[in-house]
């Protein structure tokens, strides 16, 4: 959680200039721009760089965790619970072999995801605020990345639970949010929507 936290902060504060950690305005192309990435997230994770005090505080911190969440065996063991559920797929609902080739995107979801939403979220799309960075919304019912290509209103607006700002967007996470706090299952923490780190 740590690492990615801080690197979260460095995006907002330093957006689209040469210190945001994953922004695609100084990368040729999104593969460049993910490989930075990993190098920096690494370098956080392991305590290798130099992090301003102003990202590290407010965040949930067990070495467990990041322990857990950075080890071989963790990510085996999640290759073989996504192989499970593809064969049992393949066998109960009798799939088509081409359903294996998705096990690669399955794999590495966390980067593909990230560098779907740093990439297009940066490029693509339309503007509702001037946060004189790059940041766009690309989707306007965004079921595809849960809201999270609504970069241009999450820029604007960091703590705001809901990513939709205008009456036409549609964030499928937070009625998934509302839910899930109706009952008290979570407690946001609830912070003004345009807090800065």
């Amino acid at each position: 959680p740590r690492a990615y936290a801080v690197l979260h902060r460095m995006h907002h504060a330093f957006s689209d200039t040469k210190k945001d950690p994953h922004s695609p305005m100084f990368s040729n192309n999104v593969f460049t721009m993910m490989w930075k990435t990993k190098d920096l997230y690494n370098a956080v994770l392991n305590r290798k760089s130099n992090v301003e005090d102003r990202f590290e505080h407010d965040y949930p911190v067990s070495k467990t965790i990041e322990k857990i969440g950075d080890s071989w065996i963790s990510r085996l063991g999640w290759g073989v619970a996504y192989a499970s559920f593809y064969i049992f797929a393949y066998i109960q609902f009798d799939m088509h072999w081409l359903f294996f080739l998705l096990l690669p995107v399955h794999f590495l979801m966390g980067p593909v995801h990230g560098a779907i939403v740093n990439w297009s979220g940066h490029k693509y799309g339309y503007q509702n605020y001037d946060n004189h960075d790059h940041s766009k919304n690309s989707l306007v019912f965004d079921v595809i990345m849960m809201g999270e290509l609504f970069q241009n209103n999450h820029h604007k607006l960091p703590n705001q639970v809901n990513f939709a700002s205008k009456w036409f967007e549609f964030d499928p996470t937070y009625p998934v949010i509302k839910l899930l706090t109706w009952l008290k299952i979570i407690k946001p923490n609830i912070k003004p929507a345009d807090a800065k780190f």
